[in-house]
């Protein structure tokens, strides 16, 4: 990309406008004649069995057009699983939802039922009048509970609870512990809520019988995926079914997954002959959408006399809820990201996957990388409080070189490929973040901030995140005669720029202007193969495809204009949506033109060599994961005496290989740590002992405002990526990632004179408070 124009460029996005004066357009804008709004009918109990479903009252009401249950769902849904989109061999119970349950509900908010009427609140009070009789039965809520001897069956079919057992392993563990000089041991609670992204899921569907075509709008992060899936469930050929992700309103990987929803709405439409719509509120999200929640850890790390770490073993226990829509994609990466930047000779994991009658689990945004960073920073901490060492010295000891690269961790990634770093500079990214916090002066803050009575503390947090994963993202680049550039892809957007930054790759390789080029994304009518919108993969997948697309298109324009002016093509420039000769009197054609040559003429031949049209499809197919890494250094402020966390200075060092758009990179990295500073403080999602949740408003469920993220202070430490032709890394998730472990290790800094020790995320004024009585902290503070 040397000498491009766009990339690399602070350059705005295309995509605001539109968003910002309210005329963007999401699921629920879509409004067609004849439709019907949709209303689920969900289980208030955990587990229990469906006696007897009675919608004849729901029926009977003004504007109510039906009530579906399973048994009035076509053929093969009326029973059968959803598709598992992500198997892995070690699931020894693939157990998916059904689009509605028929005899066993297994958490509250699983579909039972549907109702269609003339708006959304005729069928709000109709699903109120569905009586369903119920057979409560034994649910667990824990899954320290589900994997204990004699606990209930969360499946009542299924005979065990734990839904995988995977051993991971490399080195000799036993040999490093042995010989180590300290070993610690920490047990740890580490708990992730919901994606509460700004619009819920939504489908609409409607069905032309005429045509025998099925068109489904979804805020999906895969239409390609959800296509498939309903092909599967409705034995209809994939021409025969269109599904468009309109502008989603946020995704965080919990809008990955096919859900039941996404079944029934469109089976419903081709059932009524009507369109459906169905908007998930916001109760529907805390209890129906998938979330990332708890883990448990039982973790020791083993160094020698310096604090070199020899070896790292434990347990890692997971809840993935009732089901398994996303497979253990969270749980594994998880266990595969605990080495993170560091020399690491021996490892080993027992990693167990329970399932617990609660919503199921699958990736939220960092998809199981924050548990593993904060198991490795916290022991590191650790280590260094006993050694007498300081935090940055022993994690800079324990780093991976760059002259180490490529570095072979030892394990296999979730990709299917062994997990290889290909490129990075730790030390330099670890530095970076350093000297952009001033972390040398911190102490000298800290003693001036105690001599007025103030507590406050530094963190510091690395880590390594696999992005890009394939199997592979497309782009068609197409001139079309008007002079514009059409581009189409099977990624998804979901706030992340993908429409700039395409357009950013795509107009350095054409001369146009970004205005010029007219992107169709998500889409499965536009592109026929795609797979969508998750680990950070858009720049590397569909950025690489845009990439290649351009530049077959380019070679194209450039033979053509080269035969029409009569010129070497050598001789060819792009420049402004011209194709231009540099010698002469400097001949030009615009790009329209040569797209309308290009046709060709009715009966007349080509010359040789011509090919019709200008324009080409690219797969890229990524090698393996591109690892992305970064440091995190949170200076926070603590008030001993209600618990209460203030964020005094942020700073981030990030290497998302080459970076295509600095503004877009730091929105993403901003966002990320605004996440990230929720799953550290605020972001619970509460059950009771019998699975209930109690945690279903905004009320009780907190999120970080405004005033607790602090504007970060972002450093771009760009080592290129060898796999692919941009050297580009993902950079959507890696502001979440390290946050809580960053952020908590500066809160127990602050709290440093009273010898606090946290092992649990989110870390609440309440623990916090917890921990300072029961070290005594209010026996030693100042009296005012």
């Amino acid at each position: 990309m040397m000498g491009a124009k766009y990339f690399g460029a602070r350059v705005t996005r295309l995509e605001d406008p539109a968003l910002l004066t309210g005329r963007g357009r999401f699921v629920s804008d879509i409004v067609l004649p004849g439709m019907l709004h949709a209303c689920f009918v969900r289980s208030p109990h955990p587990h229990a069995e469906i006696r007897r479903i009675d919608a004849s009252a729901a029926r009977a009401l003004p504007a109510v057009h039906a009530v579906l249950t399973a048994q009035d769902l076509p053929g093969r849904m009326q029973s059968a699983q959803l598709p598992m989109l992500v198997p892995n061999p070690a699931i020894a119970t693939p157990r998916t939802q059904r689009a509605l349950a028929s005899k066993e509900v297994c958490f509250v908010g699983e579909a039972i039922a549907v109702v269609l009427a003339e708006s959304r609140y005729a069928a709000e009070d109709a699903a109120a009048a569905v009586q369903i009789a119920f057979e409560p039965l034994a649910a667990v809520s824990d899954c320290r509970d589900a994997v204990a001897r004699g606990a209930p069956r969360v499946h009542s079919d299924v005979a065990t609870n734990v839904a995988a057992a995977v051993p991971l392993a490399f080195g000799n563990v036993e040999e490093a512990f042995a010989k180590a000089a300290l070993v610690i041991a920490d047990d740890m609670f580490l708990h992730r809520g919901a994606a509460m992204s700004l619009e819920g899921r939504a489908v609409l569907a409607s069905y032309d019988a005429a045509a025998d075509m099925l068109s489904v709008w979804s805020a999906t992060q895969t239409p390609h995926l959800c296509r498939a899936s309903l092909a599967d469930l409705l034995g209809r050929e994939l021409e025969s079914i269109r599904v468009v992700a309109p502008l989603v309103g946020g995704g965080f990987g919990t809008k990955a997954p096919f859900y039941p929803e996404e079944a029934v709405i469109p089976a419903a439409a081709m059932k009524l002959g009507r369109p459906i719509t169905w908007q998930e509120d916001r109760r529907e999200h805390f209890i129906s959408a998938t979330q990332e929640r708890d883990q448990y850890w039982n973790v020791e790390i083993a160094v020698d006399p310096s604090g070199c770490i020899l070896g790292l073993r434990g347990r890692v226990l997971h809840d993935t809820g009732a089901f398994l829509p996303w497979g253990i994609i969270a749980p594994y990466i998880a266990a595969t990201t605990v080495p993170g930047p560091y020399v690491l000779p021996a490892y080993r994991i027992e990693l167990t996957v329970a399932f617990t009658n609660r919503v199921p689990t699958t990736v939220v945004r960092g998809a199981g990388r924050p548990q593993a960073v904060f198991a490795m920073e916290r022991l590191l901490d650790h280590v260094a409080r006993k050694l007498g060492l300081d935090r940055s010295g022993l994690r800079r000891r324990n780093m991976i070189r760059p002259d180490q690269m490529p570095y072979s961790v030892g394990l296999i990634f979730r990709d299917g490929k062994p997990l290889v770093y290909a490129s990075g500079d730790f030390p330099r990214s670890q530095q970076r973040a350093m000297a952009g916090s001033d972390y040398a002066g911190f102490r000298a803050r800290q003693d001036a901030a105690r001599s007025q009575g103030r507590y406050i503390g530094i963190g510091i947090a690395n880590y390594v995140e696999g992005t890009g994963l394939g199997p592979f993202e497309g782009v068609t680049v197409r001139i079309l005669p008007s002079g514009k550039v059409a581009v189409a892809t099977g990624a998804t957007t979901q706030g992340q720029g993908t429409r700039t930054t395409l357009a950013q790759i795509v107009a350095d390789q054409l001369g146009c202007r970004l205005e010029d080029i007219a992107l169709t994304a998500g889409d499965t009518a536009a592109i026929s193969q795609g797979v969508g919108a998750f680990a950070s993969r858009q720049a590397v997948n569909a950025g690489s495809s845009a990439l290649l697309a351009g530049q077959s298109v380019r070679k194209q324009v450039i033979a053509l204009a080269a035969r029409v002016l009569a010129v070497a093509q050598d001789e060819i420039e792009l420049e402004d949506g011209c194709a231009m000769a540099r010698g002469g009197n400097k001949p030009s054609i615009g790009l329209g033109e040569l797209a309308r040559i290009a046709q060709g003429i009715p009966g007349v031949s080509f010359e040789p060599g011509q090919s019709p049209g200008l324009e080409h499809t690219a797969y890229f197919t990524p090698p393996q994961a591109s690892h992305c890494n970064g440091t995190h250094v949170a200076e926070v402020e603590v008030d001993p005496i209600t618990g209460g966390v203030t964020i005094l200075k942020y700073t981030v060092a990030h290497d998302s290989g080459n970076v295509i758009n600095p503004l877009i990179v730091d929105g993403q990295v901003q966002g990320g740590v605004a996440h990230g500073i929720g799953n550290a403080l605020f972001e619970r999602m509460r059950y009771d002992d019998a699975a209930q949740p109690l945690t279903t408003t905004f009320q009780d469920y907190l999120l970080p405002a405004a005033p607790d993220v602090p504007a970060c202070q972002i450093e771009h430490v760009e080592t290129p990526n060898p796999l692919n032709p941009l050297g580009v890394k993902g950079a959507g998730e890696g502001g979440t990632i390290p946050a809580p472990a960053a952020i908590i290790s500066a809160i127990e800094d602050a709290l440093s004179p009273f010898e606090v020790y946290f092992t649990e995320m989110p870390l609440t004024p309440d623990r916090i408070v917890a921990a300072l009585r029961n070290a005594g902290a209010y026996e030693k503070l100042p009296r005012s």
